[in-house]
């Protein structure tokens, strides 16, 4: 989250999983608050405000080629990938089954803003409740998501909780493997997360400069 902050923060040691963030010493106003698995659903407490802005950062798969290893993207799109329900006709996203909504979308010239300082991939980034595993799977999801460029498993709930805030949303993930079959022998988890180390440091003037734009107009 993107407010104010006391520090600084001790490193945590490792090892990391997928969808970790990096660790270390924090400056500025910035609050890290550990991210909800899927949506957010109450009741819960909110860390205290006022805040402009909630990040979801960390490491993820990504769908190769348009995204490889050790690449970032940052979301134009955060979308449950996975909730709703199995038809004998195939897979109904929650909203088709007349429930709630599936996706986030992001301030745009904040998009536009963290791509051009970053060199971040734009795509939608898919939060799922079960990381892919296979080719079929990884194909099913490019089928149903055609501008899928990554997946994690927190971005959606991040995203539910800072709807309920009235606050915008940022996901940004280094990749650290492909999606589709696990090879662990494959993952790149430290040069991942080096790579998102890096990106946040291009990415504090842009949230800087952005927080005094009027978010209506964003």
């Amino acid at each position: 989250m993107y407010g104010p902050v006391s520090g600084p923060y001790e490193p945590v040691s490792g090892p990391y999983e997928p969808g970790s963030a990096p660790h270390g010493p924090v400056s500025g106003p910035y609050e890290p608050v550990s991210a909800p698995h899927g949506p957010a659903s109450g009741p819960y407490e909110p860390v205290s405000g006022p805040y402009d802005l909630v990040v979801s950062a960390g490491i993820g798969g990504g769908f190769v080629p348009a995204a490889p290893v050790g690449s970032l993207v940052v979301a134009s799109g955060i979308v449950a990938a996975d909730l709703g329900a199995e038809t004998p006709e195939g897979f109904v996203p929650v909203t088709g089954l007349g429930f709630g909504r599936d996706r986030h979308v992001p301030p745009r010239s904040l998009v536009r803003d963290v791509t051009a300082a970053t060199g971040a991939l734009p795509g939608e980034i898919l939060t799922v409740s079960t990381v892919t595993g296979s080719a079929e799977r990884a194909a099913a999801l490019l089928a149903a998501h055609p501008r899928a460029a990554a997946e994690a498993m927190e971005g959606f709930g991040v995203a539910e909780a800072a709807d309920r805030a009235g606050v915008p949303v940022l996901e940004l993930r280094a990749v650290s493997n492909a999606v589709g079959p696990r090879d662990r022998d494959a993952w790149r988890i430290g040069d991942a997360l080096a790579a998102l180390t890096g990106a946040f440091g291009k990415l504090v003037p842009v949230l800087e400069g952005w927080t005094h734009h009027d978010r209506d107009h964003a």
